[in-house]
């Protein structure tokens, strides 16, 4: 199990479809996480700390979920 801290940056417009196709993939798993407002070029941001068994793989689901956006991680601690 490891913890993770995912910083996801999409646009303001698309966010409520994300979020709701996001929330299956991250039920169960998340420790703290932060919604900030959309900046003044329309782009919101998701920080997220997750517990996650396979970091690759919940990376790549990830990825497929949010197109129209960017998803940076960094893993916090591994156990």
């Amino acid at each position: 199990m490891q913890i993770v801290e995912v910083d996801i940056k999409l646009p303001y417009d698309g966010r409520g479809k994300v979020l709701g196709r996001l929330y299956e993939k991250v039920r169960g798993r998340v420790r703290k996480a932060h919604l900030f407002p959309p900046t003044v070029y329309g782009v919101s941001e998701l920080k997220l700390v997750l517990a996650v068994d396979d970091v690759r793989k919940f990376i790549s689901d990830l990825k497929r979920v949010i197109k129209n956006g960017r998803v940076t991680f960094k893993v916090i601690s591994e156990a």
